[in-house]
């Protein structure tokens, strides 16, 4: 038996594309909230949904551990649970239904349940966790059977009042600063074996994750903040070796991503970082996120000390129009120097690119294509622009939204709004571009002496990429959209970047 059962809802084989990339990770989020209830006592259990079957693995979990609290808690820091897709909210209520017929109480926190708070209370939903979800968690297991109505003095709730059926939000829980007073996560809760099965078997080696910070102050108009707001705050430097070492030496590790909105953010921290992973031997190849401005020479460097093997940077466009539309706070000149930096000390440079944000053109299209040519980056995420509640994008974009709000999985790619163009020629872009960023990394035939089959390859090659820019050109003229979003194009008068 069990106080809580906690879980989430993201599984990886309802997700194609990820199973194509087979790189699943621990549901961090999820692993926090466990570990601080634990320590304060409470008997905790976990379902975890990424590769156990929801379907048959939630009732067998319920009928073994007996919770009287079941939470569904979100990996908050995981991209694939902030995408709100709608197959994994189906997986959210379907969990709910079995836990309410086990007469469990049912609390659910993440990026979708905050963007419909009402929609998941009136689905069944006890109560939503609003924010960061750990200490409001563990106070509503405190005090759910203590009082009759405890839940209206806990801070960073919702539910639904039951004479009235309206939606009841108590006051904001105040955002944790001192972040290296949490446990670490209860990674002992999960089959660590299944992960490193799954992780060897695809890429020969094994991958864990970990986050050094929580939120991000910059204000790109896109971007969803629901949970951390516009907030930043780190971890001490000495705290993240400590987990790296015990990632390496308890976990076999070989690998580490750090799942943070933006790393290396405070000057000097990566130094720190760097010092105190080589006091403790703790070094592993990781990979991070973080902006192109913020990765000068002496960040570059202080990071491939600390074992820094890959950097994928919010690069999004190589129109300097457009990155003023979207208040990305960069400018086009600095994509260069970041990626010049990053391969002076061997990391691996990768771009974050989006398209189809309201105002863009053909031309700003082909701006972006030529920077990816001129900057030959190590790998590249191509998505298209999502609008989001609670984002200024969504806000400009709303009256032109149909019912189709969530992409499905992280392959969908959908234009949910009046973009310039139609979701057909967005995925051809991508895989055209995708397509040619792979031929980067096959070594050119030699004028001479190179064997037949690469040469072959490389023709075929060659002669597939060529037929995925002819299509996208092709498409450029069927999909052009005659009346795109014209309230986002006004709103790009006149914009400059933040500096």
């Amino acid at each position: 038996m069990a106080d809580i059962l906690l879980t989430h809802s993201y599984h990886l084989f309802y997700d194609p594309k990820q199973v194509r990339r087979m790189q699943p990770y621990p549901p961090l989020g999820t692993l926090y909230a466990a570990s601080l209830l634990r320590q304060r006592g409470f008997s905790v259990a976990l379902f975890d949904t990424m590769l156990e079957d929801p379907r048959r693995g939630f009732p067998a979990a319920l009928k073994r551990h007996r919770p009287r609290l079941v939470a569904i808690v979100e990996d908050n820091f995981n991209f694939l649970s902030k995408m709100c897709l709608t197959r994994m909210r189906e997986v959210a209520f379907g969990m709910l239904d079995q836990a309410r017929l086990a007469g469990a109480t049912v609390v659910v926190n993440g990026f979708d349940a905050s963007d419909h708070v009402d929609d998941f209370l009136r689905r069944g939903f006890d109560y939503a966790l609003l924010g960061e979800p750990e200490w409001t968690l563990l106070e509503l297991a405190r005090g759910i059977e203590e009082l009759p109505d405890i839940s209206g003095a806990i801070p960073g709730l919702a539910f639904l009042r039951s004479e009235t059926q309206e939606v009841v939000r108590t006051a904001p829980r105040p955002l944790m600063r001192r972040l290296d007073e949490l446990p670490l996560p209860a990674r002992d809760l999960i089959d660590i074996d299944r992960y490193r099965q799954a992780w060897k078997t695809a890429h020969g080696f094994f991958s864990l994750n970990a986050v050094v910070s929580r939120g991000c102050p910059f204000q790109c108009n896109w971007c969803a903040k629901p949970i951390y707001g516009s907030s930043f705050h780190a971890r001490s430097p000495e705290s993240v070796a400590e987990e790296m070492q015990e990632l390496k030496r308890a976990y076999g590790a070989e690998h580490v991503w750090f799942a943070d909105d933006i790393f290396a953010l405070k000057p000097g921290w990566a130094l720190g970082l760097a010092e105190a992973v080589e006091e403790r031997e703790a070094a592993l190849p990781f990979k991070i996120q973080s902006r192109i401005d913020l990765m000068i020479p002496e960040t570059a460097q202080a990071l491939a000390r600390a074992g820094c093997t890959e950097v994928w940077m919010g690069v999004e466009s190589g129109s300097q129009k457009i990155l003023n539309a979207m208040n990305k706070s960069t400018r086009v000149e600095e994509i260069p120097m970041a990626r010049d930096g990053l391969r002076r000390y061997g990391i691996r440079a990768c771009f974050f690119l989006q398209f189809g944000y309201p105002g863009e053109s053909w031309e700003d299209i082909q701006e972006t294509i030529r920077l990816v040519r001129q900057m030959q980056p190590d790998d590249i995420g191509v998505s298209v622009a999502y609008p989001l509640p609670g984002t200024k994008f969504h806000e400009r974009v709303r009256e032109e939204l149909g019912v189709k709000r969530n992409w499905v999985d992280s392959n969908d790619l959908s234009v949910m709004f009046k973009a310039a163009y139609t979701q057909e020629f967005y995925r051809a872009l991508r895989d055209a571009l995708h397509a040619e960023v792979e031929t980067w990394s096959i070594p050119q035939c030699a004028p001479c002496g190179a064997r037949r089959a690469e040469t072959l390859s490389h023709v075929a090659d060659a002669a597939r990429l060529d037929c995925l820019w002819k299509t996208v050109e092709r498409l450029e003229k069927t999909c052009r959209k005659t009346e795109p979003s014209l309230s986002s194009v006004q709103a790009l008068a006149g914009a400059e970047p933040r500096r």
